[in-house]
């Protein structure tokens, strides 16, 4: 199944998307697509109900972030063995582990907000894994039993914040829109193996990042068993799982994103997002209407 939440920034409503392409209202089953909708049996009992019983949602209806309500959003640093390379890093013995700020998390097509002060602000098409079971110590070998499906991210990164400031790569990474999310959730059931997807994202129509998950270090059920180690996921988590080469920080020379930008990226069978890039003007919790809720 293809899960969205659709509507208004912050009042947005559960739905799926039918064999024509259509969104479905799934609010007369379920209140959202949250943790408490993602168990393996919640799931199934989505699965039985015919989508034409349900009503048609609204044609031009904003896309919301595919999960709400997110507890933990966690990020894996340098997945990907090209882009390590491109970066001059080393190949990581063990997962980086980072969290991005739940407040970060937005629609897949809302605007992106360049912080306050950012010179340096970058893309990463990334593959995120949600989580539907509560996993605690789990092995790998049954680490996809814990999993709901998965989504497209674009983990927005500040580099200057991230590299540059000392501490910890989190404050590069969970600046308000930073956490672009959908537009569907596609079950797991329907991703026979989410380590062979291309993966490929554009800015202002020039291809950046041109990749697939085959070049992932660590791969989805090795990174779920790792960070179940080390706290409790909980249905409706988040872990976004790296990204490949071609982000603007390991082009020579470097190149960021400016206000007026078009970011446009996308992973097979999960669909594919577009952003604007518009510059920080206030407090965006008060003035953009890009970000308000998730």
């Amino acid at each position: 199944m293809k899960l969205v939440r659709f509507g208004e920034a912050g009042r947005e409503r559960p739905g799926l998307v039918d064999a024509q392409g259509r969104v479905r209202d799934l609010s007369g089953l379920v209140p959202d697509i949250t943790g408490t909708t993602l168990s393996s049996d919640a799931l199934s009992r989505i699965r039985q109900t015919d989508p034409s019983s349900l009503p048609v949602a609204p044609a031009g209806q904003r896309l919301g972030a595919c999960v709400g309500h997110v507890r933990n959003f966690i990020a894996i640093g340098l997945n990907y063995a090209d882009h390590a390379a491109e970066t001059g890093a080393a190949i990581p013995a063990e997962p980086i582990v980072f969290n991005k700020a739940p407040s970060c998390i937005v629609g897949p097509n809302d605007d992106v907000v360049i912080p306050r002060g950012s010179q340096k602000t970058d893309w990463e098409v990334e593959l995120a894994i949600v989580i539907g079971e509560r996993a605690s110590y789990v092995g790998a070998n049954e680490a996809l039993d814990f999993v709901a499906g998965y989504c497209v991210c674009n983990d927005v990164s500040e580099r200057e914040f991230q590299i540059e400031r000392g501490g910890t790569w989190t404050k590069g990474k969970g600046c308000p829109t930073f956490g672009p999310l959908g537009p569907w959730l596609v079950t797991k059931d329907e991703i026979s193996d989410p380590q062979n997807l291309s993966m490929w994202l554009d800015v202002n129509g020039e291809r950046m990042q041109n990749g697939s998950t085959k070049t992932m270090i660590f791969n989805v059920a090795q990174i779920v068993s790792y960070v179940s180690h080390f706290m409790i996921l909980e249905p409706g988590d988040v872990i976004t799982t790296g990204t490949p080469p071609g982000v603007g920080m390991g082009m020579k020379p470097q190149r960021f994103l400016k206000a007026g930008d078009v970011v446009s990226l996308g992973i097979e069978g999960l669909g594919e997002q577009r952003q604007r890039v518009v510059a920080f003007e206030g407090n965006p919790a008060d003035t953009s209407k890009s970000w308000k809720g998730h």
